[in-house]
């Protein structure tokens, strides 16, 4: 009998050890670009909203863990109130994304750009937070020369090594001030897989996958370029699947890479719109061979109930939100939306000139519609409405500029913006074409070529965008505000936020200024972001008038106004 029952235990582990290593099917889901979307309230409109993580938190809850991988492609830690108010202003408690990420059962994160610009303390202090690592191969200590983050980690999941390997978008630095990423420098993404694909392939896992916070790019790209994703899908064997990211598409698409093996590339929206799902299935094959079927699909994220369980959980955190965006710190005595800056001056983008202007004691401003269709009502203001007034945590910058360097950075603004109307039923602003030549339309409304939040204007100064002018050739400033001559000579100070200081958008590289060069430009540098100061300058006037107040015009004026009347509804419909 001792004998006996000796055997079945050594049969019973012989069956263990064979379950243990075969090879079962795996749900792989990814989250990208949530910007503070993770429970179901829209904080800075003030509304519930059917996708948020209580969508995918169903999944997991009725699925179980045991088949799921589940990650999160960055851009997190920015854009909702939610991210705002527990990166810094409740620094003390756990924050609340890292407490619901580690909740959810997260597997892996991979920091994106909108993270870093939360700053050191925030990106380091999530980062000691998560269950999970949090990845970016590509994101180096300057000091070491290993990654400041993670760059791939491994997991293991139903008989299943898998590899998840991470990248970030190497253009941080065009975009953001290098003290809130001081001791970090990002490398090319093509360059940076390749030289840990042999580190990973000693691994010797079953499947490899890339979690880039990088968008699809083009096939002619080098990975050095804002989105690379499929420079390195292409130039990269090893890859079984690439998640993308930051660039806000939905996309699927299979490749091949230069050894002639299919790689699966996604995209998956943002702001909770998409749960991009692959689904790993082993096979085996009639040489007794193992190899991995993926299928791929973009699951709408409102396409799944919400999970009543983990709303309850996170209750305390909605009632704290909808607290703080509550706050009331001035009134309005007019409404002012982003609409009317598509067209000339605006009473939204004004005040923005205005605070800035105020707050930096420059001269002349900067600023575009940081938002496509947004608008401040006439009443009171609270919290919530400094988020639809300026989206990003960005910095206030006062720097020194050239007459000719202010003009060359509206020129390349306007060559963003407008086209070269020939007659006066052209179109003026310029939007992306179908094969006809005529506007893509989606969902009944025409789609800009490049994103509104590059549509730079000034105040301070006097001038006219000729849109019947070659481009490079249509702005002429004639004076300063108070009527003094400008000189393109002289040098004049200007406010202007960090994110286009630091080259976002291509215009200060437009005007002949470096990243390098900026460096002894700026005058002064604000502590705290610019949404901060607004808010500050707000509850000082207690009363703000948003009234288009800056002086310049595009001319002719007779076509203009034309265009606008036809074009207001080509953008955003009867409404």
């Amino acid at each position: 009998m001792k004998y006996f029952r000796q055997l079945i235990v050594i049969i019973l582990l012989a069956l263990l050890v064979s379950a243990c290593g075969e090879k079962k099917g795996l749900e792989i889901y990814v989250t990208t670009d949530l910007h503070g979307m993770l429970l179901p309230f829209d904080n800075t409109e003030g509304t519930a909203t059917d996708r948020s993580l209580a969508n995918l938190a169903s999944l997991v809850s009725t699925s179980g863990s045991d088949n799921i991988i589940l990650l999160d492609n960055g851009d997190i830690l920015q854009g909702d109130p939610m991210a705002y108010y527990y990166n810094f202003v409740d620094t003390v408690r756990t924050h609340a994304i890292a407490d619901i990420l580690n909740h959810l059962g997260y597997d892996a994160a991979t920091v994106g750009n909108h993270d870093i610009e939360a700053g050191h303390a925030v990106y380091d202090r999530v980062r000691r937070e998560y269950n999970f690592p949090l990845l970016a191969a590509n994101a180096v200590d300057s000091r070491t020369g290993d990654p400041y983050f993670e760059p791939y980690t491994v997991i293991k999941r139903r008989g299943m090594k898998v590899i998840v390997f991470g990248l970030i978008t190497p253009s941080v630095p065009r975009w953001l001030p290098e003290s809130l990423y001081r001791g970090i420098r990002f490398e090319n993404m093509v360059e940076t897989a390749r030289k840990w694909m042999p580190v990973m392939l000693e691994e010797e896992p079953d499947l490899i996958v890339g979690l880039f916070h990088s968008g699809m790019g083009n096939l002619d790209e080098t990975g050095d370029d804002e989105n690379s994703s499929l420079a390195v899908a292409l130039n990269v064997p090893g890859f079984d699947v690439i998640f993308c990211g930051h660039d806000h598409r939905e996309d699927m698409k299979e490749v091949e890479n230069t050894e002639g093996r299919k790689v699966l590339i996604m995209d998956g929206g943002s702001r909770a719109s998409t749960l991009m799902n692959v689904t790993v299935k082993p096979v085996k094959q009639a040489d007794g061979k193992v190899v991995n079927e993926l299928s791929g699909q973009l699951i709408p994220m409102n396409s799944l109930p919400e999970s009543k369980l983990f709303t309850d959980r996170y209750r305390n955190v909605s009632d704290t939100l909808l607290q703080y965006t509550s706050e009331i710190i001035g009134r309005s005595d007019a409404t002012a939306t982003t609409r009317d800056a598509f067209f000339g001056p605006s009473g939204f983008v004004d005040l923005i000139h205005r605070m800035q202007l105020d707050i930096s004691g420059a001269q002349i401003s900067l600023a575009a519609p940081l938002s496509f269709d947004q608008s401040i009502t006439q009443g009171e203001l609270r919290i919530r409405d400094m988020y639809r007034l300026y989206r990003f945590e960005n910095f206030l910058y006062t720097v020194s500029m050239t007459g000719g360097e202010i003009d060359r950075h509206l020129e390349h603004s306007a060559g963003l913006w407008f086209e070269t109307m020939e007659k006066r039923n052209d179109y003026m602003l310029r939007y992306r074409l179908d094969d006809s030549g005529a506007p893509v339309m989606v969902n009944g409304t025409a789609r800009l070529r490049n994103p509104s939040y590059n549509f730079e204007s000034a105040m301070g100064i006097r001038y006219t965008v000729d849109v019947s002018k070659p481009q490079g050739a249509r702005v002429t400033i004639t004076s300063l505000s108070d009527g003094t001559p400008f000189n393109y000579s002289a040098t004049y100070t200007v406010a202007v936020n960090s994110y286009r200081a630091n080259g976002g958008g291509g215009h200060f590289p437009a005007a002949g200024i470096t990243g390098k060069e900026l460096e002894g430009r700026i005058i002064s540098a604000t502590e705290r972001d610019l949404r901060h100061y607004m808010t500050e300058w707000i509850r000082n006037k207690g009363t703000i008038t948003p009234l288009p107040l800056s002086e310049w015009s595009i001319i002719p004026a007779a076509w203009a106004s034309e265009a606008e009347k036809r074009e207001m509804k080509l953008l955003f419909g009867e409404n």
